[in-house]
């Protein structure tokens, strides 16, 4: 495993290991993985819940496609899983991150970001822009008449 960047909030390679499998299930772009890591790692470093749709999912099929959206009652549900519902990060990896997702988390890009955004991961500051972002993509995938579903709760 690479060397880790000074001052990361994962401390273990275990640690490390369950981060990059977050970041591995948000994106499948490699370039978008230090960004996204960016984000969770600033998350981590302020006590803010992660977040991720993705770790509510595997604790829903154990890494299976949930083939619908996410529904309120079980982003609300704690489970060891649901980072919108726990602190820190959940028990064990959700996937086997890739090299790059490792990489990722263990040299993240260097920002202050605490947001992005799903499909385009437009990485914000603050939660008003982030709120406008999901707006927008709302917006552009309704005009394309792509957008079926009700939008996203907001993060808590």
């Amino acid at each position: 495993m690479a060397k880790r960047a000074p001052n990361l909030p994962v401390k273990t390679k275990e640690e490390a290991v369950i981060l990059a499998s977050i970041v591995e299930k948000e994106t499948a772009l490699p370039a978008e993985r230090p960004h996204i890591a960016s984000v969770f790692v600033n998350r981590l470093r302020l006590g803010m819940k992660l977040q991720s749709d993705p770790t509510i999912i595997y604790g829903i099929t154990k890494g299976y496609p949930l083939g619908r959206r996410i529904r309120q009652s079980e982003i609300d549900r704690p489970t060891p899983f649901n980072t919108y519902a726990i602190a820190g990060l959940p028990p064990q990896p959700i996937c086997n991150p890739g090299k790059d997702s490792i990489a990722a988390v263990l040299n993240p890009a260097d920002t202050k970001d605490l947001f992005f955004v799903a499909g385009r991961h437009r990485r914000t500051r603050l939660y008003r822009q982030w709120r406008g972002a999901g707006q927008e993509r709302r917006r552009m995938a309704q005009d394309r008449g792509t957008e079926n579903a009700p939008p996203r709760p907001a993060p808590r």
